[in-house]
């Protein structure tokens, strides 16, 4: 089981998860003062329901207080404070001279109860909170996270997009590439994998736990296929001009190996390649529970606009939409095949 007091990445991706935070609030039934549009609670209503002192709390503000600021604590002063006294004077019992007060919103409250180690019910807490994470993602999935990747309305067009330059590689390979007739379309497109996201096949299925006879590309986010898609376009390119300077001989692996390790090096690539591995690390954490080592460094929160790509209002049931419009995308596909 998941950490959650050690990892601010995995703390943020609970809580950018709005249909999670909202199922555990649901859950928790918590009796908050509702100001300015949120429940709020005041460091003595945390304290008392995690079963903690307030100099405990007041050790975790000073401690993450960036962290828990960003999600929700605030100091309430001014005339907001003001208006609070008015409302609640009789729940939060401060006194006239108080110039400040600080408030924990529902997800400021869920990021405490994340770091909270002192707590057994900050523990359950926890245990409660990563429960109801993967039931909602599952809910939203319809079951199963190896395809979340088709949810993401962009994925469609790229899809199209990266087997129109494949079907030009692959033409181009047969051609031009020496080796043996199967095998050497295996070779280079390993090639392009371990330079965009730095794993051949093999690899990648093991991580995501795949099958032997799932295509890789079907589970690939958009971006990452729009970056292979660039690869492929270019390492065909090279391998053609390369073939004329050698006399029309045909080129070996070992050439083309260099053909892609120069093109991964070229300074354009490096903010597409930067920006793939970061979605590919990252989502693939989050959504899949599957971590890719050697992107490791790449690896941040989801955001939450990510959330609702992925699984929220904006993202598509892609096996309806290719039921749909069977006929539009046959159109799209010899568009881009012309």
């Amino acid at each position: 089981m998941k950490d959650l007091t050690v990892s601010n990445i995995e703390r943020q991706n609970v809580l950018n998860n709005r249909f999670a935070i909202d199922e555990i609030q649901k859950h928790l039934e918590l009796s908050g003062m509702l100001f300015e549009g949120e429940y709020r609670f005041t460091k003595k209503m945390v304290a008392e329901y995690y079963g903690v002192e307030e100099r405990t709390i007041e050790r975790y503000l000073t401690k993450y207080s960036d962290e828990l600021s960003a999600n929700g604590y605030v100091l309430c002063k001014g005339k907001s404070l003001k208006d609070l006294k008015l409302q609640f004077a009789p729940v939060i019992n401060v006194g006239s001279k108080t110039t400040q007060i600080g408030l924990f919103n529902f997800k400021a409250f869920l990021n405490l109860g994340m770091l909270l180690t002192e707590s057994e019910k900050a523990k359950s807490l926890r245990s409660m909170i990563l429960d109801f994470v993967i039931a909602t993602i599952h809910e939203k999935t319809g079951g199963g996270t190896k395809y979340i990747n088709r949810r993401d309305i962009n994925y469609i067009p790229a899809a199209i997009t990266e087997e129109n330059y494949r079907k030009n590689l692959t033409s181009v390979i047969s051609q031009y590439v020496q080796g043996h007739q199967t095998y050497k379309y295996a070779q280079v497109t390993d090639l392009i994998y371990k330079a965009v996201f730095k794993e051949n096949a093999k690899e990648y299925r093991e991580i995501l736990r795949l099958d032997s006879k799932d295509n890789v590309r079907h589970t690939l986010y958009a971006e990452v296929l729009l970056v292979i898609s660039s690869f492929e376009n270019g390492v065909g390119a090279a391998i053609q001009e390369q073939c004329k300077q050698n006399g029309k001989v045909k080129l070996t692996i070992e050439e083309v190996e260099r053909i892609v390790g120069e093109l991964a090096e070229h300074p354009m690539q490096k903010p597409y390649l930067n920006d793939a591995r970061t979605k590919m690390a990252s989502r693939d954490f989050s959504f899949r529970d599957a971590y890719h080592g050697n992107i490791g460094e790449y690896l941040r929160a989801v955001t939450p606009e990510e959330f609702e790509r992925f699984i929220g209002d904006q993202s598509v049931d892609f096996d309806r939409i290719l039921e749909n419009n069977k006929d539009v995308l046959k159109r799209l596909k010899q568009a881009e095949d012309e």
